[in-house]
Parts: C-alpha cells; sequence; structure tokens
C-alpha cells in the first residue's frame, strides 16, 4: 500500500508537469525557453510529451499492478468481516473497551435478550445472538458498507489507470514492436505507403489527425510516431463538401465548422452531417472532432522582386501553400517553401510597433472563449499576407511575411516585408514607402540605380555639381559623394561609421546623411529621366509627398543590407483554398474512465459519510435478575460517535431500570 501511494504521489507530480508545461510542441520552442542544455536534459526524461513517455507508462503499469495486488489480497478479508458479527468475543474482554456501560436488571436473561435485541433493531442494528451457557452475547453491527468504500476507491484507482493506458499510444507502440510497424519519414503519396506504415484497421485505440482541403476526401487518419508517421484507416470515409469560418471584428474566428458527407466502406451508406466545435461526429466507435483549420493548398501567383544588382523588374512566379520549389538561378536559387496564406489580417493600427500576425494555435483557442471585445476604431483589415521560407544551400531557413497591400504607417502606406529566424521570435520589418501608382515599383528601380557604378557616378557628379563651386573642391565634393553612395548601397549607414572612432560617429553621420539623401535625389531625378517619367513637383503638397518618399526609402535602403535574402515575393493574386482539420479517436478507455470515476465517487462517499459501529451486550444471570455489559466501538472515533454512544447508554439504562 505504501508503494502504490508513493507511485500515485509520483503520477501526481509528473500530471501537474505535463499540465502546466504545454505538450507536444516543436523542439525549437523548448529549447528557446530552456535553453540547449536544460532542453538536453529535460529531453530525456521526455517531459515534452509527458503522458506517453515510456516511464510514465511503466509507472503507471506499476501502480495497476500494485494496487491490483492489494485490493485482491484485502477484499476477501474485508468481505467476511462485513459479514461476521464477532459474536465469539469473549464477555470479560469489553470490560477494556473505552466506550462501555454497566447495567443491572431485574429482567431475567431470555427476556433482556428479547428486550435488547429490539432497542438494537429500532436503532437500525442488525444483531446475532450467542448462547454460552447461562450467559447470552448480543453482537450488532451497522455501517458495514463502510469497508465497500475502501475496495471501490482502490478498485477505482486499478479501473482509471487502465483505462489511461488504453486511450494512451501504448495500443499503438505495442502494435509497432509486435508486429514490426516502421513509421513513415519521407513524403510520399498514401497509395506507396507500405503495409509497415498502416495500422491496423481494427485497432482498439487510436487519436489520429485529419486535414482535408474543400472537396476532398479521406479514410485514413495520421499519427505522429517518433520522428515520423503511421496511417490508421477508418471504416468509414469523409468527404468536405464545404468548410465555413467566421470572424469577430478582431479579425478572430468566431465559429468554424465543416459540412460533411460520411460514407461507410462496408455498406456504401452515406448520410450528411454537420462538425463543429463541441460538436463531434460518432459512428461505428470512432469520434471526428472538428479540431482547427488550415490552408488547403491555395494557389497563389508572387511577383519577385531582386533585392541585389542592376535588374529592377520583378520575375513571375507560382506555387501553392504547402509546397516547395527552387527560385531561377538570377534570383539566388534558393528553395521556397510557402508556408501559409492568411485572407485576413486585423491590425490595430493604433498600437506602437509593427504587426504581428497571430499564430494558428491563437486563432483555433479564440473560439473557445469569446473573442469579441468593444469595437475599436483603430482595428484595420490590412489584407491578404503570404508566409514563407527561404532555405539557402547550408539548410539555413529564414521564415518571412509579406502584406500584398500597403499599410498605413505614420501616415504613409507602407510595404511589409517581415522576417524572422525561429517562430517564437517576432518579425522584424524591412518598410518599403508606396509610390504614387501604390507599387514598390519605383523603390525597385531606385534601389537598381544605386547597385550600378554608373548611374551612381553620374548622381554624385550632379550633387557636386549642385552642392560646390566648380573646381578642385567640386572634384572632392564628388569623390566624397560617390564613396558614400558605394558604402551605403552595400551596407548602409552601419558600412559608413563602422571604422570611425565612436566620438566621431554622430559627427559623420551628420554630414554624410544628408549628402547622402540629396544624392540619392539626384539619383532618383536620374533614373525617372531614363525611364522616359515626368519630373517630380518641385513645391505644393505633391512636392512634400515625394520628399517623404525619398526620405522614407532611404531609411529602408539603410536597413536592405540586414535583410536575410536576394529576393521578396510579393503576393500579386491567389486562389484560397480552405482545408479542415480533423481529430478522429477510437477512445475505449473512455467508459472504462467513467466507471472508474463512479466506484471513486462511491467509495469516497462510503468512506466518509457510512461509519461501521459495532455493539456487544453480555448478559449474565445475577440474584435480582440480569447484569448487562456492553461495549460499542467503531473505526473513527469523533464527537458525532460520542453523542451515539450516549444515546445509547442512556437506553440501555432506562431498559434496564438503572439510573
Amino acid at each position: 500500500m505504501r508503494f502504490a501511494i508513493s507511485l500515485l504521489v509520483f503520477i501526481c507530480v509528473a500530471s501537474l508537469i505535463g499540465t502546466v508545461l504545454p505538450q507536444n510542441q516543436a523542439a525549437n520552442t523548448y529549447i528557446d525557453q530552456f535553453g540547449p542544455f536544460w532542453f538536453a536534459v529535460f529531453d530525456q526524461f521526455s517531459i515534452w510529451h509527458i503522458y506517453n513517455s515510456p516511464w510514465f507508462l511503466l509507472i503507471m503499469a506499476f501502480l495497476v499492478v500494485s494496487t491490483t495486488l492489494c485490493v485482491m489480497r484485502n477484499t476477501p478479508k474485508m468481505l467476511r468481516d462485513m459479514r461476521t458479527f464477532r459474536e465469539y468475543v469473549r464477555g470479560s474482554s469489553l470490560k477494556a473497551f473505552h466506550h462501555k456501560v454497566d447495567v443491572d436488571s431485574a429482567l431475567a436473561p431470555d427476556q433482556a435478550v428479547e428486550q435488547v435485541g429490539a432497542l438494537l433493531r429500532s436503532q437500525g442494528f442488525r444483531y446475532r445472538v450467542r448462547v454460552d451457557g447461562d450467559s447470552r452475547m448480543v453482537a450488532a453491527k451497522k455501517g458495514a458498507a463502510n469497508r465497500l468504500g475502501y475496495i471501490f476507491a482502490h478498485v477505482a484507482i486499478v479501473v482509471i489507470c487502465l483505462g489511461g493506458l488504453l486511450d494512451s499510444e501504448l495500443p499503438v507502440r505495442l502494435q509497432t514492436w509486435l508486429f514490426d510497424k516502421q513509421p513513415i519519414v519521407g513524403n510520399m503519396l498514401i497509395s506507396d505507403v507500405p503495409e509497415s506504415g498502416r495500422l491496423s484497421a481494427r485497432n482498439p485505440s487510436f487519436r489520429a489527425n485529419m486535414l482535408i482541403p474543400d472537396g476532398k476526401q479521406s479514410s485514413m487518419g495520421i499519427i505522429a510516431a517518433g520522428q515520423g508517421v503511421l496511417l490508421q484507416p477508418l471504416p468509414f470515409t469523409i468527404h468536405l463538401k464545404k468548410f465555413y469560418i467566421d470572424y469577430y471584428d478582431t479579425g478572430m474566428p468566431s465559429d468554424f465548422r465543416s459540412d460533411v458527407v460520411v460514407t461507410d466502406l462496408e455498406t456504401g451508406a452515406s448520410f450528411e452531417r454537420t462538425i463543429q466545435v463541441n460538436e463531434p461526429l460518432h459512428y461505428k466507435g470512432v469520434t471526428v472532432y472538428q479540431s482547427s483549420f488550415d490552408d488547403g493548398g491555395s494557389t497563389l501567383a508572387l511577383k519577385a522582386w531582386p533585392l541585389s544588382g542592376t535588374q529592377a523588374q520583378p520575375q513571375e512566379l507560382s506555387g501553392a501553400v504547402g509546397s516547395q520549389a527552387r527560385l531561377p538561378a538570377a534570383l539566388g536559387g534558393e528553395t521556397v517553401d510557402y508556408t501559409g496564406l492568411r485572407v485576413i489580417n486585423v491590425e490595430n493600427m493604433a498600437a506602437a510597433g509593427d504587426p504581428q500576425p497571430t499564430s494558428l494555435i491563437r486563432d483555433v483557442a479564440a473560439v473557445t472563449g469569446s473573442a469579441a471585445r468593444a469595437r475599436d476604431e483603430n482595428l484595420r483589415n490590412v489584407g491578404p499576407s503570404v508566409q514563407y521560407r527561404l532555405i539557402g544551400a547550408d539548410g539555413q531557413a529564414h521564415e518571412f511575411t509579406q502584406y500584398m497591400l500597403p499599410v498605413a504607417v505614420d501616415g504613409f502606406p507602407m510595404f511589409l516585408l517581415g522576417t524572422r529566424n525561429t517562430p517564437s521570435e517576432a518579425y522584424r520589418y524591412l518598410r518599403i514607402p508606396a509610390d504614387d501608382q501604390g507599387t514598390m515599383q519605383e523603390f525597385m528601380q531606385l534601389r537598381a540605380a544605386l547597385a550600378d557604378p554608373a548611374q551612381r557616378e553620374e548622381a554624385a557628379r550632379r550633387f557636386a555639381a549642385a552642392n560646390a563651386p566648380d573646381g578642385e573642391q567640386r572634384d572632392l565634393m564628388f569623390q566624397a559623394a560617390q564613396g558614400a553612395l558605394r558604402t551605403f548601397s552595400q551596407r548602409g549607414f552601419n558600412g559608413i561609421i563602422e571604422s570611425a572612432p565612436a566620438d566621431q560617429r554622430e559627427k559623420i553621420l551628420n554630414f554624410a546623411v544628408p549628402m547622402i539623401q540629396l544624392s540619392l535625389q539626384e539619383l532618383r531625378a536620374l533614373m525617372r529621366e531614363r525611364q522616359h517619367l515626368p519630373a517630380l513637383s518641385s513645391d505644393g503638397s505633391q512636392a512634400e509627398r515625394q520628399a517623404q518618399w525619398l526620405r522614407l526609402s532611404v531609411l529602408a535602403l539603410a536597413t536592405l543590407p540586414d535583410y536575410p535574402a536576394p529576393v521578396a515575393l510579393q503576393l500579386s493574386t491567389f486562389e484560397h483554398v480552405q482545408a479542415s482539420v480533423f481529430q478522429v479517436a477510437r477512445s475505449p478507455g473512455k467508459i472504462t474512465v467513467y466507471i472508474g470515476c463512479l466506484l471513486l465517487v462511491l467509495g469516497v462517499f462510503s468512506m466518509f459519510y457510512i461509519r461501521e459501529r459495532r455493539v456487544w451486550v453480555w448478559i449474565r444471570p445475577s440474584e435480582t435478575g440480569s447484569s448487562w455489559l456492553a461495549a460499542m466501538t467503531t473505526q473513527r472515533r469523533n464527537l458525532d460517535f460520542n453523542h451515539e454512544f450516549e444515546r445509547l447508554r442512556d437506553a440501555l439504562r432506562r431498559l434496564g431500570g438503572s439510573q
């Protein structure tokens, strides 16, 4: 019993850790939270999926075995003790009881037995009489069901643990061990998966996921197993007719649901059903939950803007969410992985800082509690955005998010190009100002012109001619502007001050920034001349807007060398395809756990609210009639028991005629 209690305490502590620490997250999430050293330590104990870790399941099994042995050993004794009246207690031993009373009565022993029995029966006792010569022993009891509480409570622990083991990954792991099932690690079509990667359709317990795009169907669940997955066949096919999602003004989903057609693979019978959060489908022992939603492979058309070299025109690309492609060699040749498409992005435009798109988990969690808020006038739907990863030849990857339309930042439309290294980081944004046509075209042309040595030289020459007299001073100004533009195009403002002493950097920037800005103004004018575009306005509100565009462009060009990609992918058009994510489960342990909980409630109620009381009355003949020695005992002596004994004592005294 002590061993079982120790195991139970250990399981409670482990369950507390599993409740506080989010389970089954990506490894990077835990590395960022604990650091590489402690991640390696904790990973040895599998606390990231503690409920299915081998040591947790082993402790559960030990607890089941230990408690089962305890129940098997003690239940027969408890049942025998419940049935016996213990009438063979020696009368002389009653004198050692704490709660006892002596009564002298004028009643004969047989009459006394009859009267005492009637008294005990009126107080709810059952009794039995043992005749021992001239003496009589009346043994009574009530509340024997208290012993059932101990039995029920311990059996409940076994039943609940068995239910937990049934609904754990143990049945799947047993199949992988006993039937040589091998998780699938690479990508392949379902039809190409070998039998070793498929579980039995008669699998008694499983919990799998299904992602079904609009208009598609599936009869196969996917179960994560180690570093790969196993396929779980279902006894029916789910066809997703339509996925629906509703949003709050905050951009959070208020509800999502799926209209499906279920077809029985054995009979061919079909029926329609709507599956939504908290309203699952139950069919043939399998429960289908509306778990979340995802992109079902939306098709994308994008513009790939080069961020280096003298080429300014974008290339047209196409892709689909969930697919990979290789960029043209002229754009770096990196692998692009299209990871997501968000058609709605509601941002608080009054909040400080750059927008941070919410994760899918936060989107799904919004429907478990109301995301409705008082309407905020600063909330704006800034339009669709695309998420992708660029993977270099060295395997290093960076994540990117880019809004399709310009977003008003401080009153000026800007294209936001977000990047981060890991999912735990916030996005850092490169802000590119939109031109008069609402595109990035003019900025990209200015960037390409800045990368062209010939155009840089001409712009520096024009700057020097406009800001210095003819002669040696103009030549010095020209060389300074040319060198500053060359360094600025390669490393931004950091390149200009990186070799200067710390106390001189501010003075250098105070001179270099206006020179670079005016030189870029000349470069922009030169670029527009070569593009046969009209000259920029020099007065009025239009001139102020063009000056602001140039200031923002200077800032964007200054941070461009830190942007970790040679190309920016801008979403042009898309065809959105929704997908519903279902969780399918066969949980025989659920009923077992319910039974265990019922037994636990009955056991606790019996132990705490039913008290076993036993009474012995030893009746012996005397000169005046009979002499009684009564004693009462219980497992828990509390105030209520004391009062009950006092009532019995007084009743016996009155019955015997004693004062």
